[in-house]
């Protein structure tokens, strides 16, 4: 039993040094703009405070004039704004499209490993963001646990004409017990595990809760939604597109074969096509 303990106290340090770690990468501001300077791409961060939470939400801006579809990308977990970086840089979309990503409260520059557990307190805070920056004919594009946040400020701004969820965890009866998030719990093993993972986890421990108490609002939205999935999801099971087929009255599944969860950012050259359409489908309708 002691060696199975200190087995499993590896596997979580050797956790935080593993390339999976990725999309918790927190980059400084100057990283981000150094980045898209390069690129000759014009690039804004700016942070959102919601004084009454002691919060500063960090956001990327890619904004250009004359551009009256406004898309809002919402990260999973753990991740950060970094993970849409594919889309931030793509010359169609920023040909078309004003783009704003936000580091979710916990994750990157938005106090750090403070977890904000309910997703409907976070989908009030990107739907006030909508609203502060007077953004129209927006499209909410979350992925995996970002995904019902999207859904969700769908239901509360009037001013989102469309909901993209990627891997979307959102059915509460099929979540995946992922036995690696225990260790986020256990006091004796919390302090081992990468903040972001901690966060990731305090999300995780009351997830399919949070998705209950809202499931009966999900006839209310009535916007165009696609829901992107791999169909070898080990993360986020694939039969979630089973339950959005169920709950959500304009629903196109878009099942992508011999993939898995992380088709949010290795997989944008699928996904991007679907949301021009969706952009111009917008813009007729304006």
């Amino acid at each position: 039993m002691k060696n199975l303990f200190s087995i499993s106290i590896i596997i979580v340090i050797c956790l935080g040094c593993t390339s999976c770690t990725v999309l918790q990468w927190r980059k400084f501001d100057g990283e981000i703009q150094k980045k898209f300077n390069d690129l000759e791409i014009e690039s804004e961060i700016s942070y959102f405070e919601v004084d009454s939470l002691d919060l500063k939400i960090r956001i990327q801006k890619i904004e250009s004039d004359n551009k009256n579809v406004n898309l809002v990308f919402i990260h999973g977990a753990p991740s950060s704004l970094s993970t849409w970086e594919g889309y931030l840089k793509d010359s169609t979309l920023i040909a078309n499209v004003n783009m704003y990503a936000v580091d979710r409260p916990g994750y990157g520059y938005s106090n750090f490993g403070r977890a904000m557990t309910s997703i409907d307190e976070q989908s009030q805070i990107i739907s006030a963001i909508i609203n502060d920056r007077n953004l129209k004919n927006v499209v909410a594009i979350g992925s995996s646990f970002g995904g019902p946040i999207a859904a969700r400020v769908g239901v509360l701004n009037t001013n989102v004409k469309a909901v993209v969820m990627i891997s979307p965890a959102i059915d509460p009866n099929n979540e995946k017990n992922i036995w690696a998030s225990r260790f986020t719990q256990w006091k004796l093993t919390r302090w081992l595990v990468p903040t972001a993972y901690r966060v990731a986890g305090d999300e995780k421990s009351v997830h399919a809760k949070e998705l209950a108490l809202m499931e009966e609002d999900w006839k209310y939205l009535t916007v165009p939604i696609l829901h992107f999935h791999g169909d070898v999801d080990a993360i986020v099971p694939y039969e979630n597109i089973h339950y959005s087929n169920e709950k959500f009255q304009n629903i196109e599944v878009i099942s992508i074969s011999e993939k898995g969860h992380e088709i949010s950012y290795r997989n944008t050259n699928l996904i991007i096509p679907y949301l021009i359409e969706l952009i111009n489908q917008i813009k007729v309708g304006n």
